[in-house]
């Protein structure tokens, strides 16, 4: 390994030593250990240490084909002493600031889309159901007057004809024809009369029952 390569390595393994105490303070602030189960810090930790330590022997294979060396864990432990001494305070503030403005972007989206895309959305649903409404009360409206027109021409207009032309023909009739269609006409009323009381008697008896 030649001298310029071993420089680069100190140089990029003290940069991962910094590089992994701001990572594990982001981990640590966003997992939150005390409002979280023990297992779910257990697995984020286990893929925390995992990402790490390839991403180390990732940037160190690129440097020098992965040859391991003392100095190389000096220089990420100086590293980390470097960002705990020097940056920490200034990265921690940094990530505060982000994760505000992060959040303030959010909510100013969220609200964005909610007032120029929800509430007229809403307000356009609520005026085509108000107009879907108003235009099915005019047709009902208007489908009951066209019924009460047809029906009254109908008694007024065809009844009436009707209604005279049978009795002109009734009065033609002879009366034994008269008398059988009324004997006929009795004989089915007094029929009727009985299937309505005979079938009015049960209904009669469950509504006891239940009282």
């Amino acid at each position: 390994m030649t001298l310029s390569t071993q420089f680069l390595t100190m140089l990029a393994m003290i940069g991962m030593g910094s590089l992994f105490g701001a990572s594990l303070d982001t981990h640590n602030r966003f997992l939150k250990r005390s409002k979280r189960k023990s297992w779910i810090v257990f697995i984020n930790d286990i893929l925390f240490w995992l990402f790490q330590g390839l991403s180390i022997f990732y940037v160190l294979f690129s440097v020098n084909m992965g040859e391991l060396r003392f100095y190389i864990f000096l220089a990420l432990l100086c590293g980390f002493a470097a960002y705990q001494s020097l940056f920490k305070k200034l990265y921690l503030r940094a990530l505060e600031r982000a994760i505000k403005i992060t959040i303030s972007v959010y909510v100013f989206f969220v609200k964005a889309v909610r007032v120029l895309v929800v509430k007229p959305l809403q307000f356009l649903a609520a005026t085509v159901l108000s107009l879907l409404l108003i235009a099915g009360r005019g047709l009902y409206a208007l489908l009951k007057w066209l019924l009460a027109v047809l029906l009254w021409l109908l008694k007024n207009i065809l009844w009436k004809p009707i209604k005279m032309i049978f009795l002109l023909f009734w009065k033609l009739l002879p009366k034994k024809v008269k008398k059988s269609v009324e004997k006929l006409y009795n004989k089915l009323a007094g029929f009727l009369i009985i299937v309505k009381n005979y079938s009015s008697k049960p209904i009669k008896w469950i509504k006891n029952r239940k009282k």
